[in-house]
Protein backbone atom coordinates (compact mmCIF):
# COMPACT_ATOMS: atom_id res chain seq x y z
CA UNK A 1 0.00 0.00 0.00
CA UNK A 2 2.14 2.73 -1.57
CA UNK A 3 0.10 4.95 -3.46
CA UNK A 4 -2.12 7.25 -2.57
CA UNK A 5 -4.77 9.69 -3.78
CA UNK A 6 -6.79 11.83 -1.05
CA UNK A 7 -9.78 13.27 -2.03
CA UNK A 8 -10.65 16.77 -0.68
CA UNK A 9 -9.01 19.90 -0.44
CA UNK A 10 -9.70 21.38 3.18
CA UNK A 11 -7.53 21.27 6.29
CA UNK A 12 -7.52 17.66 7.20
CA UNK A 13 -6.59 16.93 3.13
CA UNK A 14 -3.71 19.78 3.28
CA UNK A 15 -2.58 17.91 6.49
CA UNK A 16 -2.57 14.64 5.18
CA UNK A 17 -1.07 15.31 2.02
CA UNK A 18 1.75 16.99 3.66
CA UNK A 19 2.15 13.78 6.00
CA UNK A 20 2.26 11.44 2.99
CA UNK A 21 4.44 13.69 1.05
CA UNK A 22 7.30 13.61 3.95
CA UNK A 23 6.79 9.57 4.86
CA UNK A 24 8.25 8.17 1.97
CA UNK A 25 4.85 6.77 0.78
CA UNK A 26 3.98 8.41 -2.72
CA UNK A 27 1.29 10.88 -3.06
CA UNK A 28 -0.19 10.54 -6.90
CA UNK A 29 -2.84 12.91 -6.93
CA UNK A 30 -4.97 15.22 -5.32
CA UNK A 31 -8.81 15.22 -6.00
CA UNK A 32 -10.84 18.13 -5.23
CA UNK A 33 -13.80 19.88 -6.43
CA UNK A 34 -12.26 23.08 -5.74
CA UNK A 35 -10.00 24.03 -8.16
CA UNK A 36 -7.96 27.21 -6.18
CA UNK A 37 -7.33 24.87 -3.04
CA UNK A 38 -6.76 21.78 -4.96
CA UNK A 39 -3.76 22.93 -7.00
CA UNK A 40 -3.18 25.27 -3.39
CA UNK A 41 -2.39 21.64 -1.78
CA UNK A 42 -1.13 19.64 -4.45
CA UNK A 43 1.51 22.28 -4.67
CA UNK A 44 2.28 22.44 -0.81
CA UNK A 45 2.99 18.63 -1.58
CA UNK A 46 4.10 18.55 -5.08
CA UNK A 47 1.74 16.35 -6.59
CA UNK A 48 -1.12 16.53 -9.44
CA UNK A 49 -4.38 17.97 -8.72
CA UNK A 50 -7.66 17.12 -10.81
CA UNK A 51 -11.19 17.60 -10.53
CA UNK A 52 -12.70 15.50 -12.99
CA UNK A 53 -13.69 11.92 -11.75
CA UNK A 54 -12.42 10.39 -15.66
CA UNK A 55 -8.83 11.63 -13.80
CA UNK A 56 -8.85 9.87 -11.04
CA UNK A 57 -5.18 8.52 -10.89
CA UNK A 58 -4.74 5.13 -9.93
CA UNK A 59 -3.57 4.27 -6.47
CA UNK A 60 -3.43 1.53 -3.67
CA UNK A 61 -5.59 3.50 -1.13
CA UNK A 62 -8.25 6.80 -1.66
CA UNK A 63 -8.17 8.91 1.51
CA UNK A 64 -11.50 10.56 1.75
CA UNK A 65 -11.23 14.08 3.37
CA UNK A 66 -14.16 15.87 2.87
CA UNK A 67 -17.06 17.04 5.45
CA UNK A 68 -18.52 14.36 7.15
CA UNK A 69 -21.84 14.77 5.23
CA UNK A 70 -20.34 14.62 2.16
CA UNK A 71 -18.11 10.84 2.82
CA UNK A 72 -20.86 8.76 1.27
CA UNK A 73 -21.66 10.43 -1.82
CA UNK A 74 -17.80 11.20 -2.42
CA UNK A 75 -17.05 7.09 -1.86
CA UNK A 76 -19.83 6.36 -4.46
CA UNK A 77 -19.82 8.98 -7.11
CA UNK A 78 -15.78 8.21 -8.07
CA UNK A 79 -14.63 5.32 -10.35
CA UNK A 80 -12.40 3.53 -7.55
CA UNK A 81 -10.72 0.62 -9.25
CA UNK A 82 -10.56 -2.66 -8.69
CA UNK A 83 -8.69 -4.15 -5.71
CA UNK A 84 -7.55 -0.52 -3.85
CA UNK A 85 -8.64 0.84 -0.65
CA UNK A 86 -11.33 3.10 0.06
CA UNK A 87 -10.90 4.75 3.87
CA UNK A 88 -12.82 7.87 5.03
CA UNK A 89 -11.50 9.85 7.87
CA UNK A 90 -14.47 11.16 9.82
CA UNK A 91 -14.54 10.22 13.40
CA UNK A 92 -18.20 10.49 13.65
CA UNK A 93 -19.07 8.79 10.61
CA UNK A 94 -19.67 4.74 10.58
CA UNK A 95 -17.84 2.96 7.93
CA UNK A 96 -21.18 1.43 6.44
CA UNK A 97 -21.02 5.08 5.05
CA UNK A 98 -18.82 3.72 2.41
CA UNK A 99 -20.48 1.67 -0.57
CA UNK A 100 -19.83 -1.95 0.13
CA UNK A 101 -18.45 -2.73 -3.02
CA UNK A 102 -17.20 -6.23 -4.28
CA UNK A 103 -14.36 -5.30 -6.37
CA UNK A 104 -13.30 -2.73 -3.44
CA UNK A 105 -11.77 -2.62 0.77
CA UNK A 106 -13.35 -0.26 2.99
CA UNK A 107 -11.98 1.00 5.84
CA UNK A 108 -11.34 4.11 8.17
CA UNK A 109 -8.35 6.36 8.85
CA UNK A 110 -9.18 9.25 11.76
CA UNK A 111 -6.89 11.19 12.77
CA UNK A 112 -7.71 12.58 16.23
CA UNK A 113 -6.41 16.19 15.78
CA UNK A 114 -7.56 19.83 15.01
CA UNK A 115 -6.53 21.24 11.75
CA UNK A 116 -5.60 24.54 10.22
CA UNK A 117 -5.31 25.71 6.90
CA UNK A 118 -1.43 26.75 6.91
CA UNK A 119 -0.56 25.11 9.58
CA UNK A 120 1.65 22.17 10.02
CA UNK A 121 1.04 19.36 12.59
CA UNK A 122 4.10 16.35 13.08
CA UNK A 123 1.46 13.53 11.71
CA UNK A 124 3.56 10.96 13.97
CA UNK A 125 2.26 11.97 17.07
CA UNK A 126 -1.37 12.24 16.10
CA UNK A 127 -3.24 8.97 17.00
CA UNK A 128 -4.84 7.46 14.22
CA UNK A 129 -7.79 5.28 14.72
CA UNK A 130 -8.36 2.56 12.19
CA UNK A 131 -11.18 0.10 10.98
CA UNK A 132 -12.26 -2.47 8.44
CA UNK A 133 -14.86 -5.17 8.08
CA UNK A 134 -11.85 -7.10 5.82
CA UNK A 135 -9.57 -9.08 8.51
CA UNK A 136 -7.52 -9.87 5.67
CA UNK A 137 -6.56 -5.65 4.78
CA UNK A 138 -6.02 -5.46 8.59
CA UNK A 139 -1.99 -5.96 8.38
CA UNK A 140 -1.48 -3.86 5.60
CA UNK A 141 -3.76 -0.90 6.31
CA UNK A 142 -2.11 -1.41 10.15
CA UNK A 143 1.22 -1.15 8.41
CA UNK A 144 0.30 1.47 5.94
CA UNK A 145 -0.60 3.83 8.97
CA UNK A 146 2.24 3.42 10.48
CA UNK A 147 4.50 5.18 7.80
CA UNK A 148 2.65 8.31 9.11
CA UNK A 149 1.83 7.80 12.82
CA UNK A 150 3.22 6.31 15.90
CA UNK A 151 -0.08 5.48 17.61
CA UNK A 152 -2.36 3.39 16.04
CA UNK A 153 -5.68 2.13 17.37
CA UNK A 154 -7.71 -0.13 16.37
CA UNK A 155 -11.53 0.97 16.93
CA UNK A 156 -15.26 0.50 15.52
CA UNK A 157 -17.72 3.35 14.78
CA UNK A 158 -19.12 3.39 18.51
CA UNK A 159 -15.57 3.74 20.06
CA UNK A 160 -14.67 6.19 17.15
CA UNK A 161 -17.71 8.49 17.78
CA UNK A 162 -16.71 8.75 21.34
CA UNK A 163 -13.04 9.82 20.87
CA UNK A 164 -14.75 12.71 18.21
CA UNK A 165 -17.47 13.48 21.13
CA UNK A 166 -14.12 13.30 23.62
CA UNK A 167 -12.69 15.51 21.09
CA UNK A 168 -15.23 18.25 20.27
CA UNK A 169 -15.45 18.55 24.47
CA UNK A 170 -11.84 18.70 24.47
CA UNK A 171 -10.79 21.46 21.23
CA UNK A 172 -13.73 22.56 20.28
CA UNK A 173 -15.69 23.82 23.24
CA UNK A 174 -12.39 24.89 25.15
CA UNK A 175 -11.34 26.87 21.77
CA UNK A 176 -15.15 28.63 21.99
CA UNK A 177 -13.84 29.14 25.97
CA UNK A 178 -11.00 31.24 24.94
CA UNK A 179 -13.53 33.32 22.49
CA UNK A 180 -15.76 34.20 25.40
CA UNK A 181 -13.01 35.05 27.71
CA UNK A 182 -11.33 37.00 25.23
CA UNK A 183 -14.99 38.86 24.75
CA UNK A 184 -15.50 39.28 28.20
CA UNK A 185 -11.82 40.62 28.82
CA UNK A 186 -12.35 42.99 26.33
CA UNK A 187 -15.08 44.78 27.72
CA UNK A 188 -12.96 45.48 30.61
CA UNK A 189 -10.74 46.90 27.78
CA UNK A 190 -7.74 44.07 28.95
CA UNK A 191 -6.30 42.26 25.39
CA UNK A 192 -6.32 38.64 24.85
CA UNK A 193 -2.76 38.35 25.89
CA UNK A 194 -3.72 38.86 29.83
CA UNK A 195 -4.83 35.07 29.85
CA UNK A 196 -2.39 33.49 27.45
CA UNK A 197 0.03 32.45 30.00
CA UNK A 198 -3.31 31.16 31.91
CA UNK A 199 -4.02 28.87 29.12
CA UNK A 200 -0.93 27.83 28.57
CA UNK A 201 -0.35 26.68 32.74
CA UNK A 202 -3.70 24.68 32.44
CA UNK A 203 -2.96 23.24 29.70
CA UNK A 204 0.65 22.43 30.56
CA UNK A 205 -0.96 20.95 34.23
CA UNK A 206 -3.93 18.91 32.44
CA UNK A 207 -1.28 16.57 30.17
CA UNK A 208 1.03 16.36 33.74
CA UNK A 209 -1.96 14.94 35.82
CA UNK A 210 -2.81 11.12 36.08
CA UNK A 211 -6.33 13.43 35.39
CA UNK A 212 -7.38 16.60 34.69
CA UNK A 213 -10.23 16.15 36.97
CA UNK A 214 -6.76 16.16 39.93
CA UNK A 215 -5.59 19.74 38.90
CA UNK A 216 -9.60 21.70 38.92
CA UNK A 217 -9.24 24.84 40.33
CA UNK A 218 -11.37 27.79 40.42
CA UNK A 219 -14.77 28.99 42.68
CA UNK A 220 -17.24 25.97 41.35
CA UNK A 221 -14.65 23.49 42.96
CA UNK A 222 -14.08 24.96 45.92
CA UNK A 223 -18.02 25.64 45.90
CA UNK A 224 -17.35 29.62 46.44
CA UNK A 225 -21.32 30.29 46.09
CA UNK A 226 -20.35 34.18 46.87
CA UNK A 227 -18.05 34.48 44.12
CA UNK A 228 -19.95 32.48 41.90
CA UNK A 229 -23.58 34.67 42.43
CA UNK A 230 -21.23 38.21 41.79
CA UNK A 231 -19.90 36.54 38.45
CA UNK A 232 -23.53 35.59 37.60
CA UNK A 233 -24.50 39.59 38.35
CA UNK A 234 -21.99 39.89 35.89
CA UNK A 235 -23.65 38.10 33.10
CA UNK A 236 -27.28 39.75 33.72
CA UNK A 237 -26.84 40.92 30.20
CA UNK A 238 -26.06 37.21 28.23
CA UNK A 239 -28.50 35.03 29.95
CA UNK A 240 -27.58 32.49 27.83
CA UNK A 241 -23.53 32.88 29.02
CA UNK A 242 -25.05 33.53 32.21
CA UNK A 243 -26.82 29.95 32.13
CA UNK A 244 -23.69 28.29 30.31
CA UNK A 245 -21.45 29.69 33.33
CA UNK A 246 -23.89 27.69 36.19
CA UNK A 247 -24.38 24.49 34.21
CA UNK A 248 -20.47 24.34 34.17
CA UNK A 249 -19.78 25.32 37.86
CA UNK A 250 -22.30 22.77 39.30
CA UNK A 251 -20.71 20.05 36.73
CA UNK A 252 -17.51 21.33 38.76
CA UNK A 253 -18.94 20.89 41.92
CA UNK A 254 -20.66 17.51 41.14
CA UNK A 255 -17.49 16.12 39.46
CA UNK A 256 -15.44 17.22 42.53
CA UNK A 257 -17.33 15.43 45.38
CA UNK A 258 -16.75 12.11 43.72
CA UNK A 259 -13.23 12.33 43.81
Amino acid sequence: MERVVIIGSGNLAEALARAVARSGLKLVQIFARNARRGEAVAALAGTQWTSDPAGLAEADIYLIAVSDRAVAEAAASLPIPAGAVVAHTAGSVPLEALPDRPTTHRAVFYPLQTFTKGREVDFSQIPVFLETDDETLRPELEAFARRLSRTVIWADSACRAKAHLAAVFACNFVNHMYAVAERIAGSAGLPFDVLKPLIAQTAAKALDAASPADVQTGPAVRNDTGTRARHCALLDDDLQLKNIYSIISNSIWETSKKI
